[in-house]
């Protein structure tokens, strides 16, 4: 079983968060606001899919903000980790959906086995803490700008993740 987790202020995170669920399958996933649960609520899946935007000058959601610190009491060897970041490249060049890469980096320290990276072709920015190697190192979504690609990368995205996740 996967959890779904997100954290959202304007219910974009949360759209796409539920878009994520109905491509993947309520039998394979459960969604979950980042605000309702605990580190212990993580140990009941062996497969996570984060979903967060970026918000100001790079910073996390407000409310995985809040629970960033928790994410060190958590044991994430052997669990499989896809990310998913929202931003606006347009009115953020600078930090375009970097709050994935806070998560990127924070996870890979804790044994974390990251999934899902995708390709920065399509997206016009000039930096993301998102990006490595010419890469995004989850699925990224600009809602504000190119929202009429976010079905279709939502579900090429699941198509590349289910073997990694064994769906």
């Amino acid at each position: 079983m996967i959890g779904i987790i997100y954290g959202s202020s304007t219910l974009n995170t949360e759209f796409v968060s539920q878009k994520l669920l109905s491509e993947i399958g309520e039998s394979s996933a459960r969604l979950h606001n980042i605000r309702e649960l605990t580190p212990q609520s993580f140990a009941a899946y062996s497969g996570l899919i984060l979903v967060t935007s970026t918000w100001g000058t790079g910073d996390l959601q407000d409310d995985w903000e809040e629970f960033y610190p928790n994410l060190d009491s958590i044991d994430f060897s052997g669990k499989t980790v896809a990310l998913v970041g929202l931003g606006d490249q347009k009115n953020y060049p600078e930090q375009f959906c970097d709050s994935i890469g806070l998560l990127y980096d924070k996870l890979l320290s804790l044994g974390a086995r990251i999934v899902g990276e995708t390709s920065t072709d399509g997206y016009d920015f000039k930096r993301s803490g998102a990006r490595r190697e010419n890469r995004f190192v989850g699925l990224v979504i600009d809602e504000d700008n190119q929202s009429v690609l976010t079905d279709e990368r939502v579900r090429e995205w699941v198509k590349t993740i289910r073997r990694e996740f064994r769906l």
